[in-house]
């Protein structure tokens, strides 16, 4: 991710989620580009058009309307044009059914999502200065959860 901005899209249905997330990029000291996306179908029809630069970070709720976010994340493992996107779970849910899930299906962290602001800054600064090449080497289930 060295370049000039990190390119982040969120998929969630929540538009206060949404409206947090992209607001905590503001306030982070990280150059991001930021895009949304209120389901599943928008992310995955985005991600799937040949005009348009993929992420270097997708954080995938797991609830979502139309298209969920384990169906997302399947559909993205599928394809190797996807192979080197970051996937992080952004969810309410802890449950470790999910987080296990998740895990199995290829995703790179799973965070549940802070109920604090600063506590959601710190969590999106971590994740974004996170050396991926290197955490996904040695990738297990207690690196997985990012617990704060």
């Amino acid at each position: 991710m060295n370049k000039e901005y990190i390119n982040i899209a969120l998929a969630d249905d929540d538009e206060d989620d949404r409206f947090f997330f992209t607001e905590a990029f503001e306030e982070l000291k990280i150059k991001n580009k930021v895009t949304t996306f209120k389901d599943g179908i928008d992310l995955m029809l985005h991600l799937e058009q040949e005009s348009n630069v993929l992420p270097d970070l997708l954080f995938l709720d797991l609830n979502m309307p139309k298209k969920s976010g384990i169906e997302c994340l399947k559909e993205i493992k599928l394809n190797t044009k996807f192979k080197d996107l970051i996937i992080a779970i952004y969810s309410t849910s802890s449950s470790e059914e999910d987080v296990e899930k998740t895990f199995v299906l290829g995703a790179n962290i799973y965070i549940t999502k802070p109920n604090d602001f600063e506590k959601l800054k710190k969590v999106l600064s971590e994740v974004v200065t996170t050396n991926w090449q290197y955490h996904t080497s040695g990738l297990n289930k207690e690196n997985f959860l990012l617990r704060l």
